[in-house]
């Protein structure tokens, strides 16, 4: 009997056991789907973004009266010869290498030291804080901060703090004698020393009258006195504020007079000082026979006297404008580095930590060869996103710095307001510097991509 073998079906698989293969098609109308939901945001991405970069980008190629005036390349070829352009080009430069580098690091070791400590969560919610202020009220708050006067500026109040703490303040600053005519018995180059005539102990008690003194200075002062008894052989005498109000006789104590109790007074012979005293509450003063001996000698009051009373830093001024702004800026982006970097942390396994500690390895070795190798492509992550976030800056400068220093902390974003709307009224030149400031950032952003792109990968 025979057996007829159909042929295998077309359906039947290739090999045995081999999974069949499926192609999924999406159909055509799920696509216009999608792309109707995507509709809405291409039309604002298109609005917001590409609109203006082009509409930048030919605006820069013409001058300050708009599109009736054709320049090409001129206005970029202004922005490169520019001072103040350039001066913004070099803050920039110290914004990118040190703001970003000064956050991270920073909001590294607050990351590793808080995660041994009980408290370690309240001291980040704290360090965190600023992030939740903007910029502007960041700028006000440090305008503040920085402010000249240690009655209202937090950091002069502290510099002077520990400034009198190691160096005692001036009794007496700006004090200095008559310049000419009766009770001119001083004199000296201003702000002292200021040096008295030879006198010698027989010549009775001297006369140092000073003016110049704040009315403020000597409130509660005693009224000013001439020695009531000098010890023999010993030199005495008065230091005191030599102005009456509506009348008195120069060189002479008057009544109401005050006196310049605290001063120090030295007695110099051939150019070395012998003997020192001080005044007294009503300014009178002895210097010891023992010391002084029966020759002449000449009076002098120490500058120390009257040096003017240390004012503390000149933080906005144009020296140290950028480096104060850059402290503003750590201040308020170290938590976004602490809370990146604490997260990332988190995910390193604990076991690697240990084994490297039971191989012997210290705290450092174990920070430095293990957990910052670790936390790279989070470092990385932070500061890329700070170096674009600064050449971006604004805000803290325009707010914080001063009119007198402006220039001197300008930046590429202030300098395109400023040419734009802010007195230049070239928008020409400001196109030109926005197109720059693209130019700037999108590296730094294709690269951030680039970075999520491989990190989504793996």
């Amino acid at each position: 009997m025979s057996q007829t073998l159909s042929p295998p079906s077309p359906a039947a698989p290739a090999a045995a056991g081999a999974p069949a293969r499926r192609r999924t098609r999406t159909p055509r109308g799920r696509k216009w789907i999608a792309a109707l939901f995507l509709l809405p945001a291409l039309i604002l991405l298109g609005a917001l973004v590409v609109y203006p970069i082009v509409w930048s980008v030919v605006r820069s190629l013409f001058g300050p009266d708009g599109f009736t005036d054709f320049v090409g390349l001129s206005n970029y070829t202004g922005v490169f010869t520019d001072h103040q352009t350039l001066v913004a080009i070099k803050n920039n430069a110290i914004w990118v290498v040190v703001a970003p580098v000064a956050a991270t690091g920073l909001g590294l070791i607050f990351a590793v030291l808080t995660e041994r400590i009980r408290w370690g969560t309240a001291f980040k919610l704290v360090v965190f804080m600023p992030m939740a202020i903007s910029m502007l009220a960041a700028g006000i708050i440090f305008r503040l901060v920085y402010d000249q006067d240690p009655g209202k500026g937090v950091a002069n109040a502290v510099a002077t703090g520990v400034h009198d703490t190691f160096f005692k303040a001036s009794a007496y600053p700006g004090a200095h004698p008559r310049v000419a005519g009766p009770g001119s018995s001083l004199a000296g180059p201003v702000g002292g020393p200021y040096t008295g005539k030879s006198v010698s102990p027989g010549d009775g008690p001297a006369a140092l009258a000073l003016v110049g003194v704040q009315p403020s200075t000597l409130t509660g002062a005693a009224q000013a006195a001439a020695p009531g008894s000098c010890p023999s052989g010993a030199l005495c005498g008065t230091v005191w504020l030599d102005f009456q109000p509506g009348g008195g006789t120069p060189g002479k104590i008057d009544r109401g007079e005050k006196a310049l109790a605290g001063i120090r007074v030295e007695a110099v012979r051939d150019g070395r000082v012998i003997a020192t005293a001080t005044a007294t509450k009503d300014g009178t003063f002895a210097l010891p026979a023992a010391r002084i001996g029966a020759s002449p000698v000449q009076l002098r009051l120490p500058a120390t006297n009257f040096t003017a009373q240390y004012a503390g830093v000149n933080w906005l001024g144009p020296t140290l404008v950028t480096w104060s702004i850059i402290g503003a800026y750590v201040w308020m982006w170290t938590g976004f580095a602490m809370v990146l970097i604490a997260a990332g942390l988190a995910g390193i396994p604990r076991e690697l930590l240990e084994a490297a500690r039971v191989d012997g390895a210290g705290e450092w070795q174990v920070f430095r060869r293990i957990t910052v190798p670790l936390l790279a492509p989070v470092l990385g992550v932070v500061l890329v996103t700070l170096v674009i976030n600064v050449l971006k800056i604004f805000d803290l400068v325009y707010v914080i710095a001063p009119g007198a220093s402006q220039q001197d902390a300008n930046v590429l974003a202030l300098q395109l307001y400023l040419s734009s709307f802010g007195g230049g009224n070239d928008q020409g030149t400001g196109s030109a510097l926005a197109v720059l400031l693209l130019a700037l950032v999108a590296p730094v952003m294709f690269l951030n991509i680039k970075r999520f792109r491989k990190e989504k990968s793996r």
